[in-house]
């Protein structure tokens, strides 16, 4: 027979009273990752109307170059100490969050921008299957390959055929999204949010030379930068801010179950800003792409899911 100290013991555990500041804290990083999506994808539909003036490249150098300057004056890694074997790792990450927008705004250019993004998913989804090692991924895979099969113009379907150039840049960014991914969380954990401002400082190096290649001193007219400022800003610092958060607070699988959300995000931001208009086969395509991202990123119990 228990005692009445073990039953009020008891009794405190199963009926704690509910306190409203510990939700938000255990559901904050989830809000992080949900605003870095909408913020992204918003700020690439606002790019995506400055390519006739500047080009791919020019904006993305604004986008690179404005977010790193940003970064670094919010930020301000500069009061850290660092060490020489810091920068590799940190390099590696950076550059591949550079060009991997090059490349994303290169395949937009092309194709509509929620398309884009289920193309450039394959990506995060091959990350998510690469850690899962589950006889049920290749019922993930399977999806993912209709519905890409469904974007590619020998798919036989005329209204959801693509540019191939558009689709192979889309390929391209998602090659360099899975090793942001990756690499993302390394330098995440080891650290903070100092690593985004240091890596958007290398993707800086490597993106911002290509812009001025191909835009030349039209990039420094007020007009433009103050536009690139936005973009930045709702493309680059915010969002990749937000996501260095997340890393650092969700398990993998949740990220990339939440994540598996932007390709409908930019579709939605797609119709609504840009008057992107997608066919039935192409909304079957984001939704079979999606399906297969979130199934495969689904924890194996249900004690996994955080």
């Amino acid at each position: 027979m228990q005692s009445g100290d073990e039953v009020r013991r008891r009794r405190r555990r199963y009926h704690r009273p509910f306190d409203p500041l510990a939700l938000i804290l255990h559901f904050l990083p989830l809000a992080a990752l949900l605003g870095s999506l909408i913020s992204l994808c918003i700020g690439s539909s606002y790019a995506k109307t400055l390519f006739p003036d500047l080009g791919v490249e020019g904006v993305s150098a604004l986008r690179i170059g404005l977010s790193a300057l940003i970064l670094w004056a919010a930020i301000r890694p500069w009061r850290t100490v660092w060490q020489w074997r810091d920068m590799p790792p940190l390099a590696l990450y950076g550059l591949t969050l550079g060009f991997m927008n090059l490349l994303f705004y290169q395949a937009i250019a092309r194709i509509p921008l929620g398309l884009a993004i289920a193309i450039e998913f394959t990506g995060p989804l091959a990350v998510a299957i690469w850690y899962s090692h589950r006889r049920i991924d290749a019922l993930w895979v399977a999806l993912a390959v209709i519905g890409l099969a469904l974007l590619l113009p020998w798919a036989g379907v005329p209204e959801s055929a693509l540019d191939p150039w558009g689709v192979a840049y889309a390929m391209a960014a998602a090659v360099c999204w899975a090793l942001y991914i990756v690499q993302g969380q390394r330098v995440a954990r080891r650290y903070g949010v100092n690593a985004v401002a240091l890596g958007m400082a290398f993707g800086a190096l490597g993106v911002v030379p290509i812009g001025v290649w191909h835009a030349g001193a039209e990039l420094l007219q007020p007009t433009w930068l103050w536009f690139g400022v936005w973009v930045a800003l709702f493309s680059s610092a915010l969002p990749y801010a937000l996501e260095i958060f997340s890393l650092r607070h969700l398990p993998r699988h949740t990220f990339s179950i939440c994540l598996s959300l932007e390709p409908v995000v930019g579709a939605v931001a797609g119709w609504v800003l840009l008057a992107e208009h997608l066919s039935l086969t192409q909304w079957l395509a984001i939704a079979l792409v999606m399906a297969a991202s979130m199934g495969s990123a689904w924890p194996r119990r249900a004690t996994e899911a955080v």
